[in-house]
C-alpha cells in the first residue's frame, strides 16, 4: 500500500462537498482553491506538482517534470497537501467548484488508474499520483472536444473527481459499444477503447447543435457521463447575458417590467 488510507463522507446534493478524516501524519491532497474549511491540527503546505513518489522520480528534477506535467493540461504548477499533525482524527472538506457531483473512486478497485477530463480532478490521499495521459489516435487529439492530452489519476488510494450536473455510471460489457458527446465524458477504466467518429450526413454535423464528432466507448470498463458540461451551461449563460455586458443575448429585462422602462428611458 503505497498511498494513504483515508476516510470520507459526502454532503449535499447539487452542490456537494467532502469531509476527509485524516489520522495522525496522513495526508490528502488538493487542487489549489478546492478548500473549504478544515480542523485546527491540519497543516496546508503548497507543493511542487502531487507529492507522489511516482510522478517523474526523485529529487528536484522529479518534481519539476511532475509539475510541468500538470502544465500540458492547463493546470497549476502546484498542489495543495493537508497533513494531520495532531493526536487524535480530525478532518478538512472540499468543495466542487460549480453545481454538480463529486465521486468518490477508489483506484485499487479499477486497476489503479483513471482516466478523466483535465479538469476533473477535485482532492486524493497522498501517493495518488497526477499525470497526463496522451491519446494514442492523432483523430482523438484533434477532434475530441477534451484535447489530446487527458489526466490520469494512478495508485492504489481514494481519489476524488468532480463534474456537473447528474452524472451516470455505466458498466461496458466486452464489444459493447456507446456514443456520447465529447464534452459529456468525465472518466473512464484505463481498458476502454476511447475514439471519436463523425455524427452522421452533412446537415446532422452543420444544423444538429451537436457537434460534428461523437466520443466511441467500446467495453470492457467502466465509464462515467455528465449531464450539463460546465462549458455548454457557460455558452449558454453568455449567449443570454444582457449585451452591455459583453454577453451575446437582448438587454437585460427585454420583455419584462425592466424592458418597459428601458423603452422610456431611450
Amino acid at each position: 500500500m503505497n498511498n494513504h488510507e483515508i476516510d470520507y463522507k459526502l454532503y449535499g446534493d447539487d452542490m456537494q462537498y467532502v469531509e476527509v478524516e485524516l489520522d495522525p501524519n496522513e495526508t490528502a491532497i488538493a487542487e489549489a482553491g478546492s478548500l473549504m474549511m478544515m480542523d485546527e491540527a491540519i497543516k496546508m503546505e503548497t507543493i511542487f506538482g502531487d507529492g507522489s513518489s511516482n510522478g517523474g522520480g526523485g529529487g528536484l528534477m522529479g518534481k519539476l517534470m511532475g509539475a510541468g506535467k500538470r502544465m500540458l493540461t492547463g493546470e497549476s504548477l502546484f498542489m495543495t497537501t493537508f497533513t494531520n499533525v495532531g493526536q487524535g482524527k480530525r478532518h478538512v472538506y472540499f468543495a466542487s467548484p460549480y453545481p454538480g457531483k463529486i465521486i468518490p473512486m477508489d483506484l485499487s478497485v479499477y486497476n489503479g488508474k483513471i482516466i478523466c477530463q483535465k479538469d476533473a480532478f477535485l482532492a486524493a490521499a497522498k501517493g495518488v499520483s497526477i499525470g497526463i495521459e496522451f491519446q494514442r489516435k492523432i483523430g482523438v487529439g484533434f477532434f475530441g472536444g477534451e484535447g489530446f492530452i487527458m489526466q490520469k489519476l494512478e495508485g492504489d488510494g481514494m481519489a476524488f473527481i468532480h463534474a456537473s450536473g447528474a452524472i451516470k455510471r455505466i458498466g461496458l460489457q466486452p464489444g459493447q459499444k456507446i456514443l456520447v458527446d465529447t464534452g459529456c465524458l468525465v472518466a473512464m477504466t484505463s481498458d476502454v477503447d476511447y475514439d471519436i467518429q463523425p455524427v452522421g450526413g452533412v446537415k446532422t454535423a452543420l444544423f444538429g447543435g451537436e457537434g460534428i464528432f461523437l466520443a466511441s466507448l467500446r467495453g470492457p470498463g467502466t465509464v462515467w457521463v455528465q449531464s450539463l458540461p460546465f462549458s455548454r451551461l457557460a455558452s449558454r449563460v453568455f449567449a443570454a447575458a444582457p449585451v452591455s455586458q459583453g454577453g451575446g443575448g437582448q438587454s437585460a429585462g427585454e420583455g419584462g417590467i425592466g424592458g418597459l422602462f428601458n423603452m422610456f428611458n431611450k
